[in-house]
């Protein structure tokens, strides 16, 4: 070996190295209004949602919401669950019982001791009338101070809700069009408007909410159920705007629609994919949420998860906490009142389910939860994204009087999968700036254990996560290393 060659080879694998390093890390900028005005995010906005047929006695006589059951009321206050939305395809169905007076004390007593905010359903698919009357009068007298609002029925845009030939369901309701579900609507909300006014007038003072619409047409996968070019969901907002009596309307979302045949890395990449914050969520929201606004009604999404029915390995992993997270700040960054992720024993999707022994435990989207509840405290901010490395990485700010938090995802994964440097500039910050990040072992999207939230595990009773220091403020900026698949929840001063 010649002399000098030793030191040329060691230099040239160290240009290698950093060579690689750069590669592995991609600059970006993220640029927060902090004095923008707007309303603030609902103290409620975080919820799960549950079947009508949960309020139900077991075999046994047991209720899995009670005053009593104190191991799943510390498990809601340890998520941070602030709203409970009970319905679904049962509250509707003939083969289940609608819930009696006794069922729904235990139910308000769980709430009260949970102290969570109730979402109620009445059935309207071949319901009656003057018994929901009845119910909703007992709720209003007993329980109204823990009620949001009460729900009248359950996707009633879905083909099979509707009477057509061949298909009796509820005559009342029915398409004038066989075939074509949107033509089911003015029926509908005729038999709705009945059950409403009675209820108000049996229940002064309630309020409602609906119409808790299927399908979220014209996302990639569902089936449209429009009426007349437009969404159940407007058309009734429309049509109810002036009542004085509608809170929000309501939608369901699964954004990845079905999960037969989708594997667990092929859901982990759509869940984590640029393409569901960029085109599925924008879709959704031009043809029917926002169109909402524009008659000056909020939504909320009463039901949502990533896939109906979850896919083992990706909906019950890591990845799913870092979509839930994504999801719940979207939405309010769009100024919707909240989102409830839906619970129906017992699939992959749910946030809480029971262990071998029947003991129930949460699955990693209790993190988003939690971590939601540390940076949503305030009036969402508007940010603008300098990339120009082309991370994966989402952002959003809340401004809550003198301090402004910010959460920042880095949905990068597998091999490639970058670090991102972030730097954010915000006028007015100052002082030093304190972070709290979400992160599996090994930055693994499919992990399902060692998951940490401020350094901290979670269980069931409690969580004991931390704030770090991180870099000071200089002239209204400051940086942070974000890891591929991970979060981080900033808390910064701001004049």
């Amino acid at each position: 070996m010649k002399p000098g060659t030793r030191i040329e080879i060691v230099w040239l694998l160290a240009a290698m190295l950093l060579t690689a390093g750069a590669r592995g890390q991609s600059p970006v900028i993220v640029r927060v209004d902090a004095h923008a005005n707007g309303p603030a995010i609902p103290d409620d906005f975080c919820g799960l949602s549950f079947e009508s047929s949960n309020l139900l006695p077991d075999k046994r006589g047991k209720y899995l919401f009670s005053g009593d059951d104190t191991d799943l009321i510390r498990l809601f206050r340890t998520i941070g669950i602030k709203n409970l939305r009970v319905g679904g395809g049962t509250a509707d169905g003939p083969e289940f019982a609608v819930p009696s007076p006794a069922d729904i004390d235990h139910l308000f007593s769980f709430a009260n001791a949970a102290d969570v905010k109730i979402i109620y359903t009445l059935r309207l698919l071949n319901g009656d009338v003057k018994h929901n009357a009845d119910l909703a009068r007992y709720i209003m007298q007993h329980y109204a101070a823990r009620l949001v609002c009460f729900e009248i029925g359950n996707e009633p845009d879905w083909h099979s809700f509707h009477t057509s030939p061949r298909h009796p369901r509820d005559p009342r309701i029915f398409e004038t069009v066989p075939g074509q579900p949107g033509t089911a609507f003015p029926s509908y909300l005729s038999d709705w408007n009945q059950y409403a006014g009675a209820i108000a007038s049996a229940a002064p003072g309630a309020r409602f909410t609906g119409p808790d619409t299927g399908s979220n047409y014209p996302v990639p996968g569902t089936k449209e159920t429009d009426s007349e070019g437009q969404s159940w969901t407007w058309h009734f907002a429309r049509a109810q705007r002036n009542s004085g009596r509608l809170l929000f309307v309501t939608q369901h979302d699964y954004p990845g629609q079905s999960a037969t045949g989708v594997s667990p890395a092929v859901a982990i990449n759509s869940m984590l994919s640029k393409e569901w914050v960029q085109k599925r969520y924008p879709l959704l929201f031009d043809h029917v949420l926002g169109p909402v606004q524009k008659e000056g009604i909020s939504y909320r999404m009463t039901e949502a998860n990533d896939y109906t029915g979850g896919v083992d390995g990706a909906s019950n992993a890591f990845a799913s906490a870092l979509w839930a997270l994504d999801y719940l700040h979207w939405h309010a960054a769009q100024h919707a009142v909240g989102v409830n992720f839906h619970n129906k024993r017992w699939i992959y999707t749910d946030t809480i389910v029971p262990d071998r022994s029947g003991k129930l435990r949460f699955n990693p989207k209790a993190y988003a939860i939690r971590a939601f509840e540390l940076g949503a405290k305030g009036i969402p901010n508007p940010v603008s994204i300098e990339n120009r490395g082309g991370v994966n990485l989402t952002a959003y700010a809340v401004r809550n009087g003198a301090t402004l938090s910010i959460t920042l995802i880095n949905k990068e994964h597998g091999v490639g999968a970058k670090q991102a440097t972030v730097t954010i500039h915000a006028p007015g910050i100052w002082g030093l700036a304190a972070g709290m990040f979400l992160q599996a072992p090994g930055g693994d999207p499919g992990a399902r254990a060692g998951i940490t939230l401020g350094g901290a595990k979670m269980s069931n009773d409690s969580w004991d996560g931390r704030w770090s220091d991180l870099k000071p403020c200089q002239r209204d900026e400051t940086t942070v290393m974000v890891p591929p698949a991970s979060a981080v929840m900033m808390r910064l001063s701001v004049k």
